[in-house]
């Protein structure tokens, strides 16, 4: 199996498991940017967010809620982020569609995340030109 989160999901590779149901698996990031950073993906392969079926996308995202969710009742972080990198400019590393929740701490040790951009205010001109090509 050439793909490391396939062989996560059928337990070819060890984990550590935080939840599962038929469509997906989420497991404890082995180079966390934080304390309790998990991993979301679907069982089905799909190389990033544009590929993945809907349903599988949506039960990714049930799950990211969920584990936030649980994040913030027994970690006591103050924060969470829920982060898809598609393509590897944006980030992706591991190419099989994922979401990653990354608890945050505010001045705490267990956060080793920065802010991933800086905000630039767009003009009414820019956000309209953007908007049209976007509009279905």
């Amino acid at each position: 199996m050439d793909c490391v989160f396939c062989a996560i999901a059928a337990g070819q590779i060890p984990s550590t498991k935080v939840y599962e149901d038929e469509r997906t698996y989420a497991f404890l990031d082995i180079a966390p940017g934080s304390e309790g950073h998990m991993v979301v993906i679907p069982r089905a392969h799909s190389h990033d967010i544009r590929e993945v079926e809907p349903a599988d996308l949506s039960a990714v995202f049930a799950a990211a809620q969920l584990l936030t969710r649980r994040a913030y009742e027994v970690l006591d972080c103050d924060g969470v982020n829920v982060i898809n990198n598609c393509g590897a400019p944006a980030g992706q590393t591991v190419f099989h569609t994922h979401v990653h929740v990354i608890p945050r701490y505010t001045g705490s040790d267990k956060d080793r995340v920065g802010h991933p951009w800086i905000p630039k205010p767009a003009s009414a001109e820019e956000l309209a030109s953007l908007g049209a090509k976007f509009a279905l």
